[in-house]
């Protein structure tokens, strides 16, 4: 006689919860200009242990008072969605954007990359510069300091390309994003 196993499909317990894989989302937050509101923000963040990958700030409507904080956080669906709703119920907050999810956002970062170099070295990083449409605002017998704009990954590839090249030392500004088209935020 063959011994057979019955494996049952059915369970009486719920299933455990899949995990959720993090997600970046770029997030614009409309803020009344006035001391405290960016360390209220911050505070949101680092209260609940939320990093912050890139950090921009402008005052965009002076008339108005208002300023614009750009946000680049990583987290689960779940985590991004607290954080809206956390940001949402600051005072000082007006309107929270998840760009990310808003739909054709363009966001840009600028750079300022400091590479040394002599000979076929600083050939090359003129070179490279070129292909990636980087100026040269800064030059000395010894260094150049390139300005880069673009996506993020672009930056990250030039900077990843200079570093043998002489690489020395690299500014950005964190990423700033706006919506395609006609609307406001």
């Amino acid at each position: 006689m063959n011994a057979q196993t019955i494996t049952s499909t059915t369970t009486h317990y719920p299933t455990a919860p899949t995990a959720e894989k993090p997600e970046t989302h770029t997030l614009s937050v409309l803020v009344d200009n006035e001391p405290g509101v960016l360390a209220r923000v911050i505070g949101l963040f680092s209260g609940r242990g939320y990093n912050i990958e890139s950090l921009t700030v402008s005052e965009t409507e002076h008339a108005k008072h208002l300023s614009l904080i750009t946000i680049v956080t990583t987290g689960t669906p779940m985590v991004i969605e607290q954080i809206k709703n956390q940001l949402d119920r600051l005072v000082p907050v007006h309107r929270v954007v998840d760009m990310t999810m808003a739909g054709a956002a363009i966001e840009r970062e600028l750079a300022m990359v400091k590479v040394r170099g002599t000979g076929e070295n600083r050939v090359e990083a003129l070179r490279l510069a070129d292909a990636f449409r980087a100026r040269v605002i800064d030059a000395t017998n010894q260094s150049f300091v390139f300005e880069i704009t673009g996506k993020s990954d672009k930056i990250e590839q030039f900077v990843a390309l200079m570093l043998p090249l002489g690489l020395v030392e690299v500014s950005r500004t964190g990423i700033a994003a706006i919506m395609r088209g006609p609307e406001a935020m």
